[in-house]
């Protein structure tokens, strides 16, 4: 009989997925240097090699069609499936347009500050003043971080901020759809919202040119991206999240956009402005209000094997 799990194991588990998740960007941004491969492709690619060894990790959950969804639940997962396509397609295009640095922290710390605001907007939650207060602090660092110029900076031009913070809604949309599935199992959302992304990517990839003659090294970066930080990745997520406090995951989550930096000034000599990173400052402060207004929310009552599965514990922190 095996004893309790150490308290640092679950924490440990999210930290490694998450410095994993880091290196998306980077291997991405290395990759266009190798070989003519379309961030289309590239999305497509990513989640296509993802998806079987997670059916393997997972495979008990899908012994029987359509996997317990049913109308109003499977329209919602075929959303879901739209939004992880299109968070791929602007987060991998935004990374060929301004580089990792900006694409990481657009996406990562601005897709809190989304998800409040369109739960307010769209679900009619209520607006608190820690709420607003992170709202605003969003706005601020978004804005200073488009506002980024100079000649060793990253080049942050119109287009590809418009993409990261497409990469950004698309994943504020993936998450609040994801809510609307609580009672499901988090990792069998993940494994079918990826299978169907890549069949959504599919014809897009195919119509920019799905061409199969890339290099050894474009290959093995392509492996890399779908084994390493998105199929591994999320498995040592959903194991970790099962004994880690959402407030410590929300914290825990800067690990990738940090990842990210260190590792594109170190390879890349990327650069952000003052303003850019008094921006990326205000996002951090926002994101680590958000988790701490989710982890003081009164949750509610259920079964204990019901709450290790709750998305708002596992899919949101990612």
């Amino acid at each position: 009989m095996t004893g309790p799990t150490p308290f640092y194991v679950g924490p440990l588990l999210v930290g490694g997925a998450a410095i994993l998740w880091g290196t998306v960007g980077i291997a991405s941004k290395t990759l266009y240097g190798l070989d003519n491969i379309s961030p289309l492709a590239l999305g497509f690619f990513r989640l296509a090699i993802s998806v079987p060894l997670l059916l393997v990790w997972r495979w008990r959950a899908f012994e029987k069609w359509p996997f317990g969804f049913h109308g109003r639940d499977a329209v919602i997962l075929v959303s879901i499936g739209v939004a992880m396509a299109a968070y791929q397609i602007c987060y991998f295009q935004a990374v060929a347009e301004i580089g990792v640095v900006l694409t990481t922290f657009m996406t990562i710390c601005s897709a809190p500050v989304l998800i409040a605001a369109l739960s307010i907007v769209v679900l009619g939650e209520r607006l608190t003043g820690p709420a607003a207060i992170a709202l605003c602090l969003g706005l601020a660092g978004t804005a200073l971080l488009i506002d980024v110029r100079g000649d060793r900076l990253v080049n942050a031009n119109t287009a590809g901020m418009a993409w990261a913070a497409g990469s950004a809604l698309a994943y504020s949309l993936f998450v609040l759809l994801s809510r609307a599935l609580a009672r499901h199992d988090p990792a069998k959302i993940i494994v079918l919202a990826f299978g169907m992304g890549a069949l959504a990517l599919l014809p897009f990839a195919a119509g920019a040119g799905l061409a199969l003659d890339w290099s050894a090294s474009a290959w093995g970066l392509v492996f890399y991206i779908g084994l390493i930080p998105t199929a591994a990745a999320y498995m040592l997520y959903f194991r970790g999240m099962r004994d880690t406090r959402a407030m410590s995951a929300g914290i825990i989550a800067l690990l990738e956009p940090m990842t990210a930096t260190v590792l594109a000034l170190l390879l890349f000599d990327e650069r952000v402005s003052s303003a850019g990173v008094a921006g990326i400052g205000l996002l951090i402060v926002a994101m680590l209000i958000l988790a701490i207004m989710r982890f003081k929310q009164p949750a509610p009552v259920q079964e204990p094997a019901a709450a290790a599965k709750t998305p708002s514990r596992s899919i949101e922190q990612q």
